[in-house]
This record gives C-alpha cells, structure tokens and sequence, in this order.
C-alpha cells in the first residue's frame, strides 16, 4: 500500500470526496438517512469499498475523513524506469519499462487548491541535483497552468477544479533534467482522467411537446416520442436516463390513459375510451430521472406533453325534425325555399362533420338542389328550374344528410338522417304569352288599306284566375298595322310594299303587347312577321344614263346597255329593249342588238353622225304578267375619235357642245395669262439688279444692317449636309496639333512662332479656287499672332465632341469652274466686292 494512490469517489452527487478523504456536502442536505457508498479504487491490484453514513451537513461542510485505516497510504510515487543494466559479464540489456497506470482525478474537487496528484523521482537524484517538469495540455499548453510539479521534489499537483464535460482526459509528459539542463532521463507519459460525477441534470430539447392520437384507438397505439439529454457520462450510472409519467390531466376516463417507455421514451396508450368529443386533449407531466431513474440519487427535470385526440368520423349527421316545410312562388328560380338544420358532434368544419344533403324522392325533374352553408352547415333547398302552379301545387321531398368522409369503422348511419320536405307552390299573377312567336303570315304586296291579315291572340297561364287581355302595338316601323284592342285581329292601314326600306329579306316584322288585368298586371310581347310576295309593279329602268361614241360606224363600236329593277324573279328579266318609232331619226340613226338576256347593244346604224350630244330614248320591258315597260333616256355623246377608238380632246370639247369660237377664247386667255406671269419675273429681276448697285445710304428697309441676323443655328438645311465638318469641331486632344507643320491650325493660345507674312493673292483668282482662297485665309490668320483673339476657330456654346449638330457652312468645296456665283450678287453691299471677283460683275 506504500506505493499505491488511492481516489475516493461517491456515488452520491450530493458529496464529493477530497484527494485526503475529507467529505464535502455539494449542497444542503437535511435529514439524511440514506448511507453514502465510497468505492475506494487503489493504483495497485486491489480494489476496495465501504459504506459510511453521515448525519446533518451543511453546504461547503467539511465532514470526515471516513475511518478508513487500512487505506491510509502516502501518495503514489512514480520513478523513471532505468534505461539500460550492465550484467557482471559487462554485457548491457534493456530493462523491461514500467507500465504506468492512469491518475484519477475526481471533477469539481472543491480543494484546497492545488491538491497533489502524485510524486515524480528519478533514482539517480541520490548523486546529482534533479529539475522536473510537465508538459502537454494543461500544463504548458491551452488551457494552462491546470496542472504544476515541484520542479525540486517531484510533487504534480491540480490547481483548480476539473470539469469532465469539458475535458476527459489530459495526457502530460514528465521530464527529469539536470542542473545544466541536460536530461538525465528519459520523459514518461502521463494520463490522468476526470472521473465523472452526477453534476448534469437530463435536459430535455423542448419544454412542451405536441403529438396526436385517433379517438377510439386501441390499447397500445403509439401516440409520441419524448427524449432527454444527460451530459454526463453516459457508460455509467450517472448519464443514464429513464422516464416515467407523473400526471394526467383531465383523469378522464381514467387517470392513466397513457404510459411511457422508461427507456426509449414513447408514449402509448394502456386503455381503450379515447373520445374526442368527451376529451379533445390531454396534458402530459413527464419526468427524466438519471442514475437509472433512482430516485433517491439521480437528477430529474420535466417536461409536457399535449396529446390531442383527433376526431374520426364515429357521429353520424342527424336532421333536427322529422319533416321541414316551404314555399316557392312560381316561375322563380335561384331562391331558397326551406332550410333544415342539423347536429353532428364531430370536429366543426371537417369532413368528419361537413354534411351532404341529397333528395332521394319526390323531384323526378329536378326542379330542386339542397346547397350546404359551410358556416353552420345547414341544408339550404333551392329552386333551379322554375316551377308551375297550375302543373304543380305543392312537392313532397325526401332527403337523406351524410358527410364528406365516410363513417369510421363499425359505425352505423343513424335513423334520424332522413327527413321529409313539403314545398308548396304560390300562384303568382303570369304574363299572357302568345302560343305562336314569332307567327309567320304570307301576303303579295300591294294589300290596301283596311284588309284583315290575321287574329294574333295571346293565351293566360293562369286558369284558375278570371282575367281579361287587352292588345296594343309595340312596334310598327312603317305604320301598316293596327290591333283590335279585344280581340287582337291585325288589319292594314296603308299599303304594303315589298321594295320599302321597312322590308327586310321580304319581311316585315311588326310587334304587339298583351296586357291582362291582374294585380299587379303583367304583360308579354309577340312578333308578327309578313312575309311579302312580290309582284310586277317596278317597271325597270336603263343602265347607264351616259355614254360616248366615235362619230364613224365602227364593227366593235357601240354602248352596252342594261335595265334595273327594284322588283324580284320572275318580274324581272329578261329585258327588251327597242327603239321608239318617234322621232323617225332615232331609228334611223341609232340600232339596238341583244346581248344576252339582260344586256344589249346601242350603236351607229349610219356611217358617220356629226359629234355633239344625242338624247336618244329607249324603252324597256320586264318579262312580269303583264310586263311593264319604261321609256328611259340616255345621253350619247359623239365625238372624234383616234386610231384606237378613243375619243380626242378636241373631239370632247366638241361633243361637249363647245364652237371653235368658245376655244379661240380660252386659248387667248391662256396666253394672256403666260405673258402676265412672263412680265413679273422679268421686273422682279430689274428690280433686283438695281438694288444691288444702290449706295451704301439706301433706304433703311433695303439695308442689310436692319435685317435679323440668327447665329444659333445647330443644324444646316439640305444643301449642307455633304460637308466635312472636322475642321471646325473642337479637338479632344492637343498633341496631334502641336505635332502639325506651322500654319496649319493654331490652339487656343497665343503662339510662339515668329511671324510670318501673308501670301501674296492673285489679283482676281479663278472662280473655282474659293476653297483654296478661305484655306489660304485660314493660315494667315493662324500664323498672325498679333490678330487677337489669336484663334480663327472661335467654339460657341461647345457641348463635346461628337455633337450631331449639322453643318452651318462650306468650307471645302469641290465644285468646277463652271460654277456660277452670281447668287452673291443677292447678298447686299457687303459682299459686292466678292461678287465682283468671283461673279463677273455686272451684266451691262
């Protein structure tokens, strides 16, 4: 036992046991009679245990140590084992190491600190002075200084409480070194584990938990899963958790509805008698126990668990009368006429609950549906198809309620699902209706006034009221009929003509009112449609009313004629057509062949016929019984005519009734007219030409001066827009300027150049060299530094480059010497003297 180390642990996680075998109570403790059990683990071969009992202790008390004499015992001492022996043969061998067992160290130690583990010493501190030390995690390394060694005795202590949920385990090495430094022996490893206490107690990941189960489920139905976490050490008794149900909540049908799994953690029910609609929800207290769910030892916590029953459908729907009533006035539709309520204990708004209503007898046609209120699940009965009073005076319906979902197993439809409806009919007052509408008559047109057409009478639903009707017209467009108020005979009051605007398709559509007497009156419409045989008395009328001929008889000269009738077959064509026989000269100037039946011809019958306009009368017959004939005009203009048959101008001015003197007249005016327009431009001239070689003193309103000059123009009209514009857009660059031979374009700064003299100009330059003369112009006053404002391209409201803005002038221009610049002469005094040079001056 000299060299064995001996831990304390309790198994009690109210105490804790020191490394001296002192007690201590981890928190107040009163009436204790329960025995604390110490196992006392030795480092050697042996292990031991006891039970000591203690009385009342205080937390923080210190009670003990436990009468233990046999286990008082030195700490362990742990030597570095010898490397190499020398035999007597001189011989050396390695000598087996040493197997170190682990350091127990107990978590949450309450001290004193630093409290010692166990003793390190080398054999050979007998001849030289030895330093030790430790490293590894919790000694030189994070997290540090947990462990210390007398660097002198040996002596490896713990300097404050372990937490085992943090750290297990630490693995140090020990190091023995000499006065210099050097080591003397080889470094041995350390492990020292935490060995756990009871300090944690099962959490559970939700305070309350939600599950659900069937209403009337059978006794060992899964119901939900409840788990607790313990983080203590889960191999031993104190991370092992179980689980039992401390309460229920309602006790209904009985208080223990329900068991846990002491394990596993599920829940399942243990009795039969579920009932939503007695219970809809149960609550749960669940308790976690560690230490195996020893009650007196282990740590517990709780949590809630909410069963909800959910509903089946075990309720049949019941109708709340045998028999419901209603009425429906006749010829409605869309209105409900009863309603039947109904009770269902199942869950509200569920197909479990949602009734179904059906009408299983007495509605053979369907005049009825029941519709469903979704809110309080009533039976609506409503009208669909309009029903008849005098067919129909009341309905006895049967009607059968189930729900959306069908009935849970076992469950039977109950009797009170079945009830009866009377529906009775109210007669209401119905419109007269006419049993033929629209009524169709024939009649030929040309009927006089006062002819009776027909009787068109309007029938009363109502048979079992006495009522009179009364007819009115509603609607006549052309005003041919009138109605007998009584009796509704329909008689004419004017002609009827098929070819009215009133007729359409060759009917004509009239509409009358029928209004009984009832209270409240009602009324209903009816449409007569005459339908109108034609007959002959539309004679037909010539097509067209104009024409021309050449003046000389021609083989394929002539004029197509045809007739319009306004009647229809057979009083239409064929039509006949035919010369009068007065005047004499119509047949014998003019012939009429057929065509065909619709279409002749009318041509020359004489050789030539001098131009002028011709009435020559024609007449036509249809082919009607009797046939109706029209004599109709047209007029014929004969005229001179080219090689292809047409008509010359000459000859229409002719033919248009125009003598020669009528023409020599116009043609005078014409050239009065040209001569006048002639004698105008010629002065405007003049008149131009002398205000060009006035004085500079000129009458103000001629003066340039007093013209408005615009400058702000950003864009030229079409004559400018060929135009290379580069040489006047500002540059975004300067270096390329600079870089340019001298005299070619100046920056917008004075220059350094000397100056330079100005080309001598030739006298009168030729017209065509203008572009060359501004260029020149352009030098020499770039290369003129005293020329202020030392810069020819002057940038006016500049916006950057790339503007697209058109071009304001011409600088380049690449015309011909055949150029005329006379239009310079029009720009006033000030541009006479480039007038002169480039325009040739005056004309005289």
């Amino acid at each position: 036992m000299a060299n064995e180390r001996v831990v304390f642990q309790s198994s009690d996680p109210r105490f804790s046991i020191g490394a001296d075998g002192s007690i201590y109570a981890q928190r107040e403790v009163t009436s204790l009679t329960a025995p604390v059990q110490f196992t006392v683990t030795a480092s050697g071969p042996h292990v031991w245990e006891t039970t000591v009992k203690l009385g009342e202790v205080e937390p923080g008390e210190k009670q003990g140590p436990p009468s233990l004499p046999e286990f008082q015992a030195p700490p362990t001492v742990i030597m570095f084992p010898r490397q190499q022996e020398i035999s007597s043969k001189g011989l050396r061998r390695q000598k087996r190491d040493w197997v170190i067992p682990p350091v127990n160290v107990p978590e949450n130690s309450r001290g004193p600190f630093p409290q010692m583990l166990v003793s390190i010493r080398s054999d050979q501190d007998r001849n030289i002075s030895i330093r030790y030390s430790i490293t590894g995690v919790g000694a030189d390394q994070p997290p540090n200084e947990v462990f210390s060694i007398d660097p002198v005795a040996g002596k490896m202590f713990v300097t404050k409480p372990l937490d085992r949920e943090r750290r297990s385990s630490y693995h140090l090495r020990a190091h023995a070194v000499n006065m210099n430094g050097e080591r003397v022996e080889s470094p041995i490893d350390l492990y020292i584990y935490v060995i756990d206490m009871n300090d944690n107690r099962p959490e559970f990941k939700n305070q309350v938990y939600n599950g659900s189960v069937d209403e009337g489920s059978k006794p060992g139905t899964f119901v939900m899963h409840l788990a607790a976490f313990d983080h203590d050490d889960n191999t031993t008794a104190n991370g092992m958790v179980r689980y039992r149900i401390l309460s229920q909540t309602p006790h209904s049908p009985i208080p223990n509805m329900f068991t846990i799994n002491s394990e596993t953690g599920d829940i399942v029910t243990v009795a039969a008698g579920l009932d939503r609609e007695k219970v809809s929800q149960y609550s749960i207290i669940v308790q976690a126990t560690d230490m195996e769910g020893n009650l007196n030892f282990g740590l517990s916590n709780t949590a809630t668990a909410i069963i909800s029953v959910t509903d089946i459908n075990d309720n049949p729907p019941e109708l709340t009368s045998r028999t419901f009533s209603g009425e429906v006035p006749e010829n409605r539709i869309n209105v409900a006429v009863a309603n039947l309520t109904v009770i269902d204990r199942d869950q509200p708004r569920s197909p479990n609950w949602n009734a179904v209503y059906r009408i299983i007898s007495g509605d053979p046609i369907g005049h009825f549906t029941i519709i469903t209120d979704p809110h309080t699940n009533d039976g609506m009965v409503t009208v669909v198809k309009p029903v008849d009073f005098e067919q129909n005076r009341a309905f006895m319906l049967t009607v059968v309620v189930n729900n959306q979902a069908p009935l849970a197993s076992g469950i039977q439809s109950s009797l009170q699902s079945t009830s009866g409806v009377t529906i009775s009919v109210v007669d209401i007052n119905e419109p007269p209706f006419f049993p033929t509408n629209p009524k169709s008559i024939r009649f030929e047109e040309g009927v006089p006034a006062g002819t009776s057409l027909t009787t068109f009478s309007a029938s009363d639903p109502d048979r079992f009221m006495q009522q009179s009707i009364r007819y009115s017209k509603l609607a006549d467009p052309a005003e041919w009929l009138s109605i007998n108020t009584t009796n509704g005979q329909i008689v004419t009051t004017a002609t009827l003509d098929r070819e009215s605007i009133f007729v359409k398709n060759n009917i004509y559509e009239a509409t009358f009112l029928a209004v009984d007497n009832g209270s409240p009156m009602a009324s209903g419409t009816g449409t007569l449609q005459i339908y109108l045989i034609d007959v002959n008395d539309n004679a037909p009328s010539l097509l067209p009313r104009e024409s021309q001929i050449c003046e000389r008889i021609n083989r394929n000269a002539g004029i197509n004629i045809t007739a319009a009738d306004s009647d229809t077959d057979p009083n239409v064509g064929p039509f006949v057509f035919e010369l009068p026989t007065f005047p004499a000269s119509i047949r014998r100037n003019w012939t009429v062949s057929r065509l065909n039946g619709d279409y002749a011809r009318l041509s020359l019958r004489i050789q030539y016929l001098k131009p002028g306009v011709y009435e020559v009368p024609v007449i036509v017959s249809d082919s009607g019984n009797p046939p109706l004939s029209n004599r109709s005009i047209i007029k014929v203009k004969v005229c001179p005519c080219d090689e292809n048959g047409d008509c010359t101008l000459v000859g229409a001015v002719a033919a248009a009734g125009l003598g020669t003197g009528a023409i020599i007249a116009i043609l005078i005016c014409i050239i009065i007219l040209l001569s006048m327009v002639l004698v105008f431009v010629v002065w405007m001239k003049r008149r131009e030409k002398e205000r060009q070689t006035k004085q500079l003193l000129i009458d103000p309103e001629d003066d340039v001066r007093d013209n408005i000059l615009k400058y702000d123009e950003e864009g030229g009209g079409e004559e400018d827009q060929d135009y290379d514009l580069s040489q006047l857009q500002q540059p975004d660059s300067l270096e390329h300027i600079i870089s340019k031979p001298l005299g070619v374009r100046r920056v917008d700064e004075r220059p350094i150049i000397p100056e330079s003299q100005y080309p001598i100009r030739p006298a009168i330059p030729h017209p065509g060299d203008i572009g060359d003369f501004i260029n020149e112009g352009l030098r020499a006053a770039d290369n003129d530094p005293t020329a202020p404002p030392y810069d020819s391209l002057l940038v006016f409201d500049y916006e950057g480059s790339g503007s697209t803005a058109g071009s304001v002038s011409s600088l380049n221009s690449s015309s011909t010497g055949d150029q005329d610049y006379d239009y310079l002469n029009d720009w006033g005094p000030r541009f006479k003297k480039l007038a002169d040079m480039y325009g040739g001056g005056e004309d005289d």
